[in-house]
């Protein structure tokens, strides 16, 4: 182990005062809870669990404790805390009996389906407190969804006799998280199931729920690497850097580390779509910047792109959504027969892109069998397109392409994660105690100090939306899009014009454990301005 690696393990994340005599705690409905969702259709797939109510923490009398045997699932892609959820649940089942014990599910779901577990003991879980990744028993993005599917993750969990099952991960996850409660109540299955918010994207959030762990630590990962570009750019003067962030439904890291760098230009999906801009208007908005610049004598600068852009682009996410539903009937399908089955509006978009973006989008698919746009290298298309128009104008520019994603997903948490994560263990432990199923752990008032932060629980069924995956809908948790009426993104819109002339470059440097607990302990910039506007 690295040195830092062992005093990492020193730390020890703060608790909610709340959650001090942990004993004595439960849980309040609170019938207020109105959520946008296809209520009918919803409440026929999830008949047991939906209409649940909106779940916050309060005082109880001291109850009569059994030891609990839990089952734990990291689900889908890796972001920093995971550990420390895993260890506040294993820490909160003991707190509330020293019988209790903790299985983990290794490589994800498949874990469930296939019985494979791996105890977690306290030596075991001692090297991973405050750790980065999911290393500790894997991850992975099967869906729990066909009969066959369905049947073995039962028999599984009554085989071991679970009382609980915690599936860590973003809105997916968390979907399956429903629609294992939903079945097994059906099936008369004791087991309950809680899900626990995490996507590093963001855009898992809504008015009950702040953010999604790990957001933070990318966020700030991202930011120091985006700021030493911004020092590059300024240096040398000759360069204008590119960069591409995580983020393929919404533009929040974006967003986020435009407020921690303050860059030149941060293009902002959802501000795209509600202008229904053009690719060539968005291109025309780049060059635009970037000649502006180049007239005071500046050939350099900074740019923040998400890596979903090309999704909000009308003309583009139209191409999309005909290549999605093509594809999803077709397979191995020439090139020329499935451009024939296009629109005149979207093979006229197809055929003005390059080559290369072009076998991007009929050859990569994601889990879900449509365009795998993570893999479409959004600032290779941007920076070809604007070059082009540079040209015409006789504007020099240097721009040099970065797309920073997995190296945010598995470093060490920051302490924010590594506070929220822990919370969420003992939240989720705390669910499973008082026989709740089919609901999400949640920490609210996180803009606060830790001491002050509450738990609450959102019924998942309650959040569910019907989407088009693979050609079909199917019920899913509406991803959360960065708000154009929101104090955050307003704040945005008046900086960004100084930003975009001037070197008002922020270089925020790496992740601060040590020293001043402004820079050990801040929280994301754009929850802070959502809560404590300027």
């Amino acid at each position: 182990m690295s040195l830092l690696n062992k005093v990492r393990l020193q730390y020890k994340p703060a608790l909610p005062l709340f959650l001090h005599n942990f004993r004595q705690l439960g849980f309040s409905p609170d019938s207020n809870n109105v959520f946008n969702t296809e209520a009918e259709e919803i409440s026929r797939l999830f008949p047991r669990t939906f209409g649940q109510p909106l779940l916050h923490g309060h005082n109880s009398t001291l109850r009569n404790l059994r030891p609990l045997h839990v089952g734990v699932v990291f689900s889908g892609g890796q972001a920093a805390g995971g550990h420390n959820v895993i260890i506040g649940l294993h820490d909160a089942l003991k707190t509330l009996h020293e019988n209790s014990s903790l299985v983990g599910f290794i490589g994800g779901p498949n874990g469930i389906i296939n019985g494979k577990t791996l105890p977690l003991t306290p030596e075991l879980l001692l090297k991973y407190r405050n750790q980065g990744g999911f290393d500790l028993i894997g991850s992975g993005r099967t869906k729990i969804e066909t009969p066959e599917q369905l049947k073995s993750a039962l028999q599984v969990v009554e085989t071991l006799k679970l009382d609980g099952l915690v599936i860590i991960g973003g809105d997916d996850s968390n979907t399956n998280a429903a629609i294992l409660a939903e079945y097994f109540m059906q099936q008369g299955c004791l087991t309950k199931v809680i899900g626990v918010p995490k996507t590093i994207d963001g855009d898992l959030q809504n008015k009950h729920l702040q953010i999604s762990f790990g957001f933070d630590t990318a966020c700030k990962t991202y930011a120091e690497m985006i700021g030493n570009l911004a020092k590059d750019a300024i240096s040398d003067k000759k360069y204008t850097h590119v960069v591409k962030v995580m983020g393929r439904s919404a533009s929040h890291i974006a967003l986020e580390c435009a407020f921690r760098t303050h860059p030149n230009l941060t293009l902002i999906g959802e501000e795209i779509a509600s202008k229904k801009m053009t690719l060539q208007a968005v291109v025309d908005e780049v060059v635009e910047v970037i000649e502006t610049r180049a007239k005071n004598g500046k050939n350099y600068g900074l740019i923040i792109i998400p890596e979903g852009l090309i999704e909000f682009i009308p003309e583009l996410q139209t191409l999309i959504k005909e290549l999605n539903t093509i594809l999803a009937s077709s397979s191995g399908v020439p090139e020329n027969e499935i451009i024939g089955q296009l629109s005149t509006n979207a093979k006229a978009c197809y055929e003005v892109l390059p080559e290369n973006i072009r076998k991007q989008l009929l050859v990569e698919r994601d889990p879900h069998g449509n365009v795998h746009v993570s893999l479409i290298e959004t600032d290779r298309l941007l920076i070809e397109l604007v070059g082009k128009e540079l040209k015409k104008r006789q504007v020099k520019c240097n721009m040099v392409g970065h797309f920073f994603g997995y190296e945010g997903r598995s470093g060490y948490p920051s302490n924010f994660d590594c506070n929220y994560c822990t919370t969420l263990g003992y939240t989720a432990a705390l669910l499973i105690d008082e026989g709740m199923t089919g609901y999400m752990a949640v920490v609210q008032d996180l803009h606060r100090p830790v001491v002050e932060w509450k738990i609450a629980a959102l019924p998942i069924a309650m959040l569910l939306g019907l989407e088009e995956r693979s050609g079909k809908l199917k019920p899913v948790i509406r991803k959360a899009l960065v708000d154009l009426e929101g104090h955050p993104f307003k704040v945005f819109k008046e900086l960004r014009k100084h930003w975009a002339k001037e070197d008002d470059y922020q270089f925020p440097g790496p992740i601060q454990f040590f020293g001043d607990q402004a820079l050990t302990d801040s929280i994301p910039m754009t929850m802070s301005l959502s809560v404590n506007p300027l």
